[in-house]
């Protein structure tokens, strides 16, 4: 395969593939600091990220060329009109490579390119959004594009897809590939044996805690053409859920959530890291009526969690005996918009209950309510079969339809958070990591 060495012509030789890594950042001092490391560790090409761009402007391409005049720099302006001046104006700050995008018009494609030359700089193209992928392929390579980009969004990796079939379909149109979406050390080796001459990671590289390792072992898995694990989380399936669940916290989940799906006003009673993740199954009852609750027992599955929705009520509707039976049967733990006694019991088994209430007073079984319809619990509607996440911070609902995206963005999340948890432990603060004061609203 090949890397790419710019010549003081302008011509780039082709030897084997080139590692690009995209700072994706929205503050320019941890992009700074990220691509001196991803450089130690082999990055052939910096890309400033669109995020990066958008936020500090042409200074952060010419900062780039000015630390790293030996390697290319790639501008991903995601150019969509005014193909010249979006050209011009990058090529001028100090970028070797332009990402133009492949559904702009074959205008606006075609003054890209020709400014490009102008320059003696390269336009990428990059065909995220594009349906036919390889007919486009073929139509900008003869508008005189240097590269193509098959690329799989950061929200559409949260749902699952990865640029492999996209990336065979436009692999022998006979022209460099760039491939981006999700890649790490684990994948990279594939989409090169598939036809990438370019392969470009991000968040594998950027949320590491060891930029440099992350960096020399993607290169090593591209060179070698052998998967080698990643330490970075991968991405969950529908069927791996209970794993990826329990791997990321309540506050990741609600960030991931945008703050939505967390259950006020329940409070935990749950020992110390212990989580509680399980498919819903929904109980409504009125106040001090216990019936239906513990009949939910019988319906409920191993791994499963009773929710109740008790109308917020202060007579307990749960106990003892009822979380004995769910602890034989294998039940991952109960919340109650409502009350529960017998606290001290249950803490003792280790059963996770979330409560509003605490009352040594039980009310009567007269079986009111129902089993397996939509409730509203701690504020939030729950559905059957929803997933419900809970640990000391909290207890979190995540619809059943969206789980596999909630999942994966939490985990992104976690990531994110471990990297800048790194840069604090370096001896700074995490307010001059994610520079608070520049997005103060004035």
């Amino acid at each position: 395969m090949i890397i790419f060495l710019k010549e003081n012509n302008g011509v780039l030789n082709m030897h084997r593939p080139i590692l690009q890594v995209a700072l994706d950042l929205i503050n320019w001092h941890r992009a700074k600091q990220i691509a001196m490391e991803a450089v130690d560790g082999g990055a052939d090409w910096i890309e400033a990220g669109t995020p990066l761009i958008k936020s500090e402007g042409m200074a952060a391409i010419r900062q780039l060329k000015k630390i790293f005049q030996s390697h290319v720099i790639v501008a991903d302006m995601k150019t969509m009109d005014v193909g010249g001046l979006e050209v011009e104006m990058a090529s001028k700050s100090g970028a070797d490579v332009i990402c133009v995008m492949g559904a702009a018009s074959d205008e606006t494609i075609g003054e890209a390119v020709k400014t490009a030359k102008r320059y003696d700089s390269k336009i990428m193209v990059d065909l995220l959004g594009v349906k036919n992928k390889k007919e486009r392929g073929m139509e900008v390579k003869k508008l005189g594009v240097h590269y193509l980009c098959v690329h799989v969004s950061i929200d559409k990796q949260m749902v699952g897809e990865n640029p492999l079939e996209a990336l065979k379909e436009v692999a022998g149109i006979g022209m460099p590939i760039a491939v981006a979406g999700g890649l790490n050390s684990e994948t990279a080796a594939e989409v090169v044996k598939a036809g990438a001459s370019i392969i470009i990671v991000g968040g594998a590289i950027t949320k590491s805690t060891n930029i440099k390792k992350a960096a020399a072992t993607i290169k090593k898995a591209m060179i070698e053409r052998k998967a080698i694990k990643s330490n970075l989380f991968k991405r969950y399936k529908e069927e791996e859920l209970y794993e990826a669940f329990k791997k990321v916290s309540t506050p990741n989940i609600s960030d991931a959530m945008h703050k939505k799906g967390t259950m006020i006003g329940l409070i935990p009673r749950i020992s110390h890291n212990v989580k509680m993740v399980g498919k819903a199954v929904t109980v409504q009852t009125l106040d001090g009526d216990w019936a239906k609750p513990v009949e939910a027992v019988d319906m409920a599955k191993k791994g499963n969690v009773i929710v109740i929705d008790a109308s917020k009520g202060q007579k307990a509707v749960w106990g003892e005996l009822a979380s004995w039976s769910c602890k034989v049967k294998g039940i991952e733990g109960v919340v109650i918009d409502g009350a529960a006694r017998d606290l001290d019991s249950i803490l003792e088994m280790n059963l996770p209950l979330f409560s509003r209430h605490i009352s040594s007073c039980a009310g009567e079984p007269k079986g009111y309510g129902e089993i397996g319809g939509k409730i509203v619990c701690g504020g939030e509607e729950v559905n059957p079969g929803d997933w419900i996440v809970g640990d000391e911070s909290g207890v979190m609902v995540i619809p059943n339809e969206i789980a596999v995206e909630i999942a994966n963005r939490a985990l992104d999340v976690l990531e994110r958070e471990n990297r800048i948890r790194e840069e604090i432990q370096r001896g700074s603060t995490l307010s001059k990591v994610l520079n608070v004061k520049k997005w103060e609203k004035v």
